[in-house]
């Protein structure tokens, strides 16, 4: 494992970072070359994009490893890309994954739209209890699969608990650490093999970038390495340039972004409209002391439940005038969406009902605005609901 002993924040100025050696500039130099001369100077491999050689795309990647106390590193061209570059690179015809039954849609639907053609076989399982995700296991179980906090309900998982039972029976854990990041969460130090992300979000920061990042044990990059070079979703240069970029205030970032949602989700747990607000920060959340014990903080997403009607969530949310309803999440500004319309629309009504996603819950990904002024917005809108 990597041990480098300076603090996040300064890993995430320096570290992975490869300055101009021409020209003598800090950041690390966009190469724009898909063809390099034979033989390839500089590179540690073929001088070819999809080979994850270029310096653009190994200074955000070895900057993750960092922050992550990885081994290896790789970014990605999206966040489901790195998904599922991790769960081909580990798992194949007849074998078996126990994966977290509340999950990023996107995962939800990989799973339930590839895996069956593949041979591969799949439960969901509840990651409450150690008991419940034993409940799920099989002789050929080959992967456990995590995402904490969750999304959009913002569950917690023990990760020292799901790192224990995939030691004890051999198999490879996996956490999607999107929500988290490597600056409040370290899976690795916490036990598990593989760590996910969905670098669009707050690795990039800046809702400018579509990307993904996979951090893991020196033991998987060899496999990891050559599953990204055979399905071939390598980042660009120019995007890898962004997501370095965006990454150097990501402990900024995060500071300010996890104490604006804790302020935004106490004053959401007081208000007569809110029937429920899940977030871990709050000390009544079923996973806070969990998350207490494996996080620094317990950062910017959070979602809620209107009382009333749809119609009157709607009501709510279009009278929002700061606050802008829109997919993804992680960036500067606040944003907010109706899970059942965006990151879980692909699940049945019946799956979505059986998640916990109802048709009046909204999810907030709080940016770094002043917090009055996301907490005026939202009062307002609701007053109308």
């Amino acid at each position: 494992m990597r041990n480098d002993s300076r603090r996040p924040d300064t890993l995430c100025v320096h570290a992975g970072s490869r300055p101009d050696p021409v020209t003598g500039g800090l950041n690390t130099p966009i190469s724009t070359s898909s063809a390099h001369r034979f033989p390839w100077k500089n590179l540690p491999e073929a001088g070819y994009p999809r080979y994850h050689t270029l310096p653009s795309q190994l200074a955000p990647a070895d900057k993750l490893a960092a922050l992550e106390g990885a081994d290896v590193a790789l970014v990605t061209a999206s966040g489901l890309s790195a998904i599922a570059v991790t769960l081909l690179a580990v798992l194949g015809h007849g074998d078996h994954a126990v994966v977290q039954r509340d999950i990023y849609g996107g995962t939800h639907h990989l799973l339930t739209a590839e895996f069956p053609r593949l041979g591969i076989e799949f439960d969901f399982a509840d990651f409450a209890s150690e008991a419940s995700l034993r409940a799920a296991l099989r002789p050929n179980t080959r992967l456990i699969y995590a995402e904490t906090p969750s999304n959009p309900l913002l569950g917690v998982v023990d990760l020292a608990m799901i790192a224990a039972v995939g030691k004890e029976i051999g198999a490879v854990t996996v956490c999607d650490n999107t929500f988290a990041t490597p600056i409040l969460q370290k899976s690795l130090a916490l036990g598990l093999d593989i760590s996910v992300h969905s670098g669009t979000k707050y690795l990039a920061g800046h809702s400018d970038l579509n990307c993904g990042a996979i951090a893991a044990r020196a033991a998987f990059g060899e496999r990891l390495k050559e599953a990204l070079v055979n399905y071939g979703p390598t980042l660009n240069a120019y995007d890898a340039f962004l997501l370095e970029r965006g990454m150097k205030t990501l402990g900024l970032r995060m500071e300010r972004i996890s104490e604006n949602a804790m302020a935004v989700a106490k004053w959401l747990s007081r208000h007569e409209q809110v029937t429920k607000v899940n977030y871990p920060g709050l000390s009544d959340h079923p996973g806070h002391a969990v998350a207490a014990r494996q996080m620094t903080a317990f950062g910017g997403m959070l979602s809620f439940e209107i009382a009333g009607s749809e119609a009157e969530a709607r009501t709510a949310v279009d009278r929002l005038t700061m606050i802008a309803e829109a997919v993804s999440l992680g960036g500067v500004e606040t944003l907010i969406c109706f899970p059942r319309l965006t990151s879980h629309a692909k699940m049945t009504a019946e799956e979505r009902h059986a998640a916990g996603i109802g048709d009046t819950l909204l999810r907030l990904s709080v940016g770094i605005e002043d917090k009055d002024d996301i907490i005026a917005d939202l009062d307002q809108a609701l007053k109308g609901s």
